[in-house]
């Protein structure tokens, strides 16, 4: 879970993470921050995030983003 958080953090530095629910509904990130979230989540967790999976709910907060890499497949 600290290798997502250092990787949100370098997205935004100022968001409190741990305790954010509506990341992407309170416009915490925009379509250019999920792409390079979705690029540093491939590379860093060796995993493939389709188009299939970018749903607002696989992205609103860290363990909504924890609970879709682990069904990818992720050692969170």
């Amino acid at each position: 879970m600290q290798k997502l958080l250092e990787i949100l953090r370098d997205l935004n530095a100022d968001v409190e993470w741990e305790k954010e629910g509506a990341i992407i509904d309170d416009g915490l990130i925009d379509s250019f921050d999920i792409i390079a979230l979705v690029g540093e989540l491939d590379e860093q967790f060796g995993v493939t995030i389709e188009l299939e999976h970018l749903e607002p709910e696989n992205f609103n907060s860290l363990e909504a983003i924890a609970k879709l890499l682990q069904s990818l497949g992720a050692q969170i």
